[in-house]
């Protein structure tokens, strides 16, 4: 481990509000690389952050933030998701030129599973071949594509992950389909009924990023990382530990896909699905040997706790419902 600041685009995003808490924990120093530099200090209540003003699309202010660091956190999306397909590729662009600049710092970039056909890979681990089932996967592919292109100059780290589940999670599919943020839930609507699905608990999640950068030496040039975490085999799981939560039994109905598909061409959410559909539909597991060779068991928070504190995260439990802990977006 060095003294070098580490750089966090995305900071106030879901996960890398949580891979920065991680770090700080461990005494790493961090700068963060925001729009409002003003609101953003505010909101982390004097954090030891350092901070830089600036958009993860102008490269000289990524790189103005990078000067001097060894690692880059690329936890970054548009601002509100507008125009993704058109600037995710720019804004790791950025992200690579600024490692260059810094003399190679690592490129850390949390994974997701859109890269893999989960027809035809039902298990992921490093040696998977990439054969992107949608758009938004063959993006993600060809991200991951130009890490790899640049890792002999700046080396590169992806952390692979199912679905999030945290108390911050709220633009995830556990916290607007399965329940709905802000009021009491009176059902389950379950996209994964009867199949087999992957979820990651954010903390967990965050500390396994966290561990994996207290060892630089141990990572490769190019790492491609699997974070298995929570297994729903069989998609009862989930809805069962927030029936749990609830202490009582809630009616569960199955996602209307068929819905999505009829209403798609308007736009909107049902557009946005619709492709995604059949990562529900096939199970994906995420093989996380190599991880736990680098770091050890994988962090493992139980089912019931990390569903508790989610449903308290995004305000779903009563007030007599005991507070776990959470994370500042």
């Amino acid at each position: 481990m060095t003294d070098k600041p580490i750089l966090i685009l995305g900071l106030n995003g879901t996960i890398g509000s949580y891979i920065a808490r991680a770090l700080l924990k461990e005494g790493r120093p961090l700068r963060a690389l925001v729009r409002d530099r003003d609101a953003a200090s505010g909101a982390w209540h004097g954090a030891a952050i350092e901070w830089f003003e600036g958009d993860a699309m102008d490269r000289a202010a990524v790189v103005r933030a990078a000067a001097g660091v060894d690692t880059i956190v690329h936890a970054v999306s548009p601002a509100g998701y507008r125009d993704w397909g058109k600037l995710v590729l720019p804004m790791i662009d950025n992200s690579i030129a600024a490692a260059r600049a810094a003399g190679g710092a690592r490129i850390v970039l949390p994974g997701t599973i859109y890269n893999y056909d989960p027809a035809r890979t039902p298990v992921i681990d490093e040696t998977s071949r990439q054969a992107p089932a949608t758009e938004k996967g063959q993006i993600r592919a060809e991200l991951e594509r130009r890490l790899e292109e640049a890792s002999s100059e700046c080396p590169a780290l992806i952390l692979r992950a199912g679905d999030y589940i945290g108390a911050n999670a709220r633009s995830s599919w556990f916290a607007t389909t399965l329940v709905r943020p802000n009021r009491a839930i009176t059902r389950i609507i379950n996209p994964a009924k009867g199949v087999g699905h992957s979820w990651a608990y954010l903390p967990d999640l965050a500390q396994a990023f966290a561990r994996l950068l207290a060892r630089p030496e141990r990572l490769r040039s190019f790492e491609m990382l699997q974070f298995e975490g929570i297994w729903d085999a069989d998609g009862t799981e989930v809805p069962d530990a927030i029936r749990t939560a609830f202490g009582r039994d809630l009616p569960e109905h199955a996602f209307p896909w068929w819905l999505m598909r009829l209403l798609a061409p308007f736009g909107g959410f049902p557009e946005a699905v619709k492709d995604v559909a059949t990562y529900w539909r096939h199970p994906v597991r995420l093989d996380n040997r190599r991880l736990i060779e680098l770091i050890g068991d994988e962090p493992r928070t139980p089912l019931e706790t990390a569903v508790r504190d989610t449903l308290r995260g995004i305000d779903c439990l009563p007030p007599a419902a005991p507070a776990l802990a959470s994370f500042p977006a």
